[in-house]
């Protein structure tokens, strides 16, 4: 009878996820390649104001300049482009960035090796992407740790896994147990290997973004590669108006593959930045067309997607905070500026400063994610799983972000307004103070009306109480490793596998570990 009762539960349980699944996909479903928003941008500024903040970020570009250090290359191209050139100091005469930018493309594909899994990037697409780059990671088991190399596999394995990501990202988290000089092989290839979506390659030095794009090459062929985005280049501006040559650099190895850079400053108000949210966002906006335009000067008309990271910082302690309501509106800004431009825009994402998965989290990753969504950004990195101002990377907040962008797929579909969705049929049949549980048009529709959440608790506080009482973060818990243990790797061509283990053996062969 046990066996039975077991079978049947497994039976039923099978049942439920399959009908989730059913109504997880399609044009207006969940486990979409990517969304397309059908609500408007949030457009706050004024057409004065927007032109104030552009004549700001001009004129420091042309009287104050910007620093590209140790990188000659990166000089000769500003020289040639008509740009004044001090030592490392570069001036740009207004309007002369924006000029350059015109060979750009406003929106492009980047590629999977599943191709029915590729993403538009720019446009009226929206793409989420886990987080990137922590040293930590964390779970409610065994605290907080340095990262590894299986960590970091598992997360790629959980954002493949989810119906509402759509991008495996880059450095999810550093994996330490792996030299310095080499854990980029073994990165680019757990996304190769664990997923079939569209990936990001290193950029911490000039050799390991060109060995992360001949991965790409490998993966999807040389001429395919240069032809199409394969990957993405997530680099960094050293602000206050510095670009140094580990990031150019890289980001000129990705451009000259015809590959897309992701330009994105970092501004502490009041460290690297001012304080002043209009003057960072002028700030932003210099350094960043300064990246974007290297990229055309490099290989015109090369995608490039126009980033932004605006945070702040507790004047008190001089500690960064993040998912704060000044940034979040800036992003408003930032989204506006990028449209003027007709670029692809990355911002926001689901930032906090909390050190734990709790309410101060998803308070501030909230406030930060719907900034991204309302101001109109296209790649959001940072979707899921940051915790402790970026420096730790949480199973369970990546599985609390991940199903709020499963509630963020809905919200952007917006209201569609038809036949079925009007229901006046059911108005007919129900009639005055009777209700709408059994009717027809609810039976039709039951199963795709609502959103439905992976780890809410939707039941009665009773029920909820008999069943252990448990919190948003313990419910998390389970879900990332029921998650794990139901995962399964998608196929991979076994001369793609075997040529990506022969490169990145040479490859680590050529070098003694280096750990710094």
């Amino acid at each position: 009878m046990a066996m039975v009762e077991e079978s049947r539960t497994r039976r039923e349980r099978s049942g439920r996820q399959a009908r989730r699944a059913q109504r997880s996909h399609g044009d207006r479903g969940l486990g979409r390649p990517y969304i397309v928003r059908n609500i408007p941008t949030y457009d706050i500024l004024s057409e004065e104001n927007l032109v104030r903040i552009e004549g700001a970020a001009d004129r420091i570009l042309a009287e104050i300049g910007i620093e590209f250090r140790d990188d000659p290359v990166a000089l000769d191209h500003w020289r040639r482009a008509g740009a004044k050139v001090d030592g490392v100091l570069v001036r740009f005469e207004p309007g002369m960035l924006r000029e350059v930018l015109k060979t750009a493309p406003a929106s492009f594909t980047q590629h999977a090796r599943n191709p029915a899994k590729s993403v538009e990037i720019g446009g009226k697409s929206v793409v989420f992407s886990p987080a990137y780059g922590s040293p930590f990671v964390m779970d409610l088991d065994r605290g907080r740790r340095y990262g590894t190399i299986e960590d970091f596999e598992n997360f790629i394995k959980l954002a493949q896994a989810s119906p509402w990501l759509h991008h495996s990202g880059g450095t999810i988290c550093e994996p330490v147990d792996v030299p310095v000089n080499k854990r980029h092989l073994d990165m680019v290839y757990a996304h190769i290997r664990y997923s079939d979506r569209p990936f990001m390659g290193s950029v911490t030095a000039e050799s390991r973004a060109e060995e992360s794009i001949a991965m790409a090459r490998i993966v999807f062929g040389e001429r395919f590669t240069d032809e199409n985005c394969v990957i993405l280049g997530n680099v960094n501006v050293n602000s206050p108006l510095v670009w140094d040559a580990t990031m150019t650099t890289a980001l000129r190895a990705y451009a000259r593959a015809n590959q897309a850079a992701v330009v994105v400053p970092f501004i502490l108000g009041g460290a690297m930045g001012p304080v002043t949210n209009a003057g960072a966002i002028a700030q932003s906006l210099a350094e960043t067309m300064a990246g974007c335009a290297l990229t055309q000067l490099e290989r015109p008309g090369c995608p490039v997607i126009f980033g932004n990271f605006l945070s702040s910082m507790s004047l008190r302690s001089g500690s960064p905070t993040f998912g704060t309501p000044e940034p979040a509106i800036g992003s408003m800004v930032i989204g506006q500026l990028a449209r003027r431009l007709n670029l692809p825009l990355r911002c926001s994402g689901s930032f906090t400063t909390s050190k734990l998965p709790d309410g101060q989290a998803m308070n501030e990753s909230t406030m930060s994610m719907l900034a991204a969504v309302h101001c109109g950004a296209n790649f959001i990195l940072h979707s899921a799983g940051f915790l402790d101002g970026l420096l730790s990377m949480s199973y369970e907040k990546f599985v609390m972000d991940a199903d709020f962008c499963g509630a963020l797929h809905t919200y952007l579909d917006g209201v569609v307004v038809d036949d079925n969705q009007l229901a006046l049929d059911a108005f007919r049949e129900v009639g005055p103070g009777s209700h709408f549980f059994g009717c027809a048009h609810t039976m039709a529709n039951y199963e795709t009306a609502f959103w439905d959440s992976g780890i809410a608790d939707n039941e009665p506080f009773e029920k909820w109480e008999a069943a252990g009482s448990t919190d948003a973060a313990t419910r998390a818990n389970a879900k990332w490793k029921q998650m794990l243990a139901d995962y399964e790797a998608p196929p991979l061509d076994e001369g793609i596998d075997e040529a990506l283990r022969d490169f990145i053996a040479r490859k680590k062969a050529q070098a003694h570990d280096a750990w710094y």
